[in-house]
């Protein structure tokens, strides 16, 4: 159980807007190791070697799945209305320039690497609907799983998919981009 788990508790726990947690950051009342989620600043999990392996495994497909005007980047913030998740990976329509100023505020698809995060990377579901990310995977290679979230509605994805180890997954967005852990794992 958390400190967001009870009616109770959520009532005692302190909002931030995107523009505060901007400004925190620009006047270094916090570093770059916490993300901001449902207006609630949560500090990172330190990133085991098993993750990064994964993200450089997915990058690598990532890019060769991506064609001209998709950009693939690693925990790149999207400003969303009371959050601003860092995904593992995402794919980002359009050109570098495009976000020289301002992070994006959608995406094509998001990764997420479920480590020792299963559960922050699962409430993420909503934020990256209400966002408009069109597709949502959230890899969680310890239990050979990976769950692949489309078509967002107004308050989360209206389908989900479950794919085992074996499974070859198939991204609706980038059709070159497959991925089967078992595979991978080799």
């Amino acid at each position: 159980m958390t400190g967001l788990d009870t009616p109770e508790e959520r009532q005692m726990i302190y909002t931030f807007s995107v523009e505060f947690y901007h400004e925190a950051g620009r006047l270094g009342m916090i570093g770059e190791d916490v993300e901001l989620l449902y207006g609630v600043i949560f500090k990172k999990t330190p990133k085991s070697p098993l993750h990064e392996w994964f993200i450089a495994c997915l990058r690598r497909l990532l890019e060769a799945a991506c064609g001209a005007g998709m950009l693939d980047e690693k925990e790149r913030p999207i400003t969303c209305r009371s959050s601003e998740p860092e995904p593992d990976l995402a794919v980002f329509a359009g050109d570098w320039s495009d976000y020289r100023l301002q992070h994006p505020t959608t995406a094509e698809m998001v990764i997420e690497i479920a480590i020792n995060t299963q559960q922050r990377d699962r409430s993420k579901t909503a934020i990256y609907a209400q966002a408009e990310v069109k597709e949502y995977w959230l890899v969680e290679p310890e239990a050979g799983v990976i769950s692949l979230y489309t078509k967002p509605g107004a308050f989360d994805y209206e389908e989900c998919y479950s794919f085992g180890a074996q499974d070859q997954v198939v991204s609706t967005i980038l059709p070159t981009f497959r991925v089967s852990l078992a595979a991978l794992m080799k």
